[in-house]
């Protein structure tokens, strides 16, 4: 699996759906109407995310590889 910033998920997510519901700190939180699930992406500067946490929000989203 490829290293994603949490801005290039961010932007595969809103294409998805997802919207912004709120930012706390350096977490930004998205929902989608009619889901209960939010998705909470962690902006820690130009970090890749770590491979375990990429996968568990790519899975929420409903995200393959090839969507980001």
């Amino acid at each position: 699996m490829k290293q994603v910033t949490a801005v290039k998920l961010a932007k595969a997510i809103t294409q998805k759906g997802w919207k912004l519901a709120r930012i706390k700190g350096s977490h930004h939180v998205y929902i989608m109407n009619g889901r209960q699930e939010r998705i909470v992406i962690p902006f820690h500067g130009n970090t890749p995310l770590k491979v375990g946490l990429l996968k568990s929000l790519m899975n929420i989203a409903g995200l393959s590889e090839k969507d980001i």
